[in-house]
């Protein structure tokens, strides 16, 4: 089943991504024009997003882009520089909380 995609969201729709997913991010265009909002992976997206990207780096971000996008402009899954220029920024996105290891 496909994703509805609501390329100009509101603040209500912002609003009730976040109760949903927590942590939600915008990725806007360097002219300002373009942007796409994401929610933060889980295991379950990180997992799929590593074994596909073992063979082709950038099926990595294809696919942490398609499964966690909630809206925007569908340029960012289809315009090579568009993609190219949210794909920097998922790393941003992916970090994890650092831990601390002790010895007991």
């Amino acid at each position: 089943m496909e994703k509805a995609n609501i390329t100009k969201p509101t603040q209500a729709d912002i609003d009730g991504w976040k109760a949903q997913h927590g942590d939600i991010f915008r990725i806007t265009s360097e002219c300002g024009t373009k942007s796409c909002i994401l929610r933060k992976p889980g295991r379950k997206e990180l997992s799929f997003a590593s074994i596909a990207g073992e063979k082709d780096a950038l099926k990595f971000n294809e696919s942490i882009i398609k499964n966690c996008w909630l809206g925007g402009d569908l340029e960012f899954q289809t315009n090579d520089d568009l993609f190219l220029s949210a794909g920097k920024k998922l790393a941003e996105i992916v970090k994890a909380q650092e831990a601390t290891l002790e010895k007991l």
